[in-house]
């Protein structure tokens, strides 16, 4: 019954745990919202080079609309100003978020919608059209406000399919 006794002064204290690091998020808002004054600065600062370009080319395409007569392009270019700078703020929190619960952050999102992509082919589609005398912008520019319904029908079903799947299956 040897039992070798341990005095508890003498030995060793457990190791502490670890210090906790300070960690940079990756994306600063407040950057992202001061670069996006200039419109698709702040989407490229959060790798998002899609969106980027359709921000700055609805902006200056905006601008450059008014040549055409002022509506809808005199309410175009806030919106697209505005929404610029909202979504830049959102998309710099979205990625710290993400990095702060431990997943990747990636640059370029792979996952950007594809309506940017879309947006961007139907612009060059109306532009090309435009350039080669089938389209006339003074007889579109009549029916604006059918993009704007068409819009508000898409965000309409989109709201009632979320709260649809929000609530489950139906008993």
């Amino acid at each position: 019954m040897s039992e070798e006794f341990t005095n508890p002064v003498t030995s060793a204290p457990p190791p502490l745990p670890p210090f906790p690091t300070y960690r940079k998020p990756p994306k600063t808002p407040a950057v992202a919202l001061f670069l996006s004054l200039f419109p698709g600065l702040g989407q490229v600062y959060n790798g998002q080079p899609a969106k980027a370009v359709v921000f700055f080319l609805a902006w200056a395409g905006s601008i450059a609309g008014l040549d055409s007569g002022p509506m809808p392009f005199v309410l175009m270019i806030p919106f697209v100003y505005l929404y610029n700078l909202v979504d830049a703020w959102k998309s710099a929190t979205t990625i710290n978020t993400r990095a702060a619960g431990g997943q990747s952050v990636v640059e370029d999102d792979i996952a950007e919608s594809p309506a940017w992509g879309a947006t961007l082919v139907a612009a060059g589609v109306l532009l090309l059209l435009k350039n080669i005398g089938w389209l006339s912008v003074e007889v579109v520019a009549r029916y604006w406000p059918l993009l704007l319904i068409a819009a508000g029908i898409a965000m309409l079903r989109g709201s009632l399919r979320k709260q649809e799947s929000d609530r489950g299956p139906a008993l």
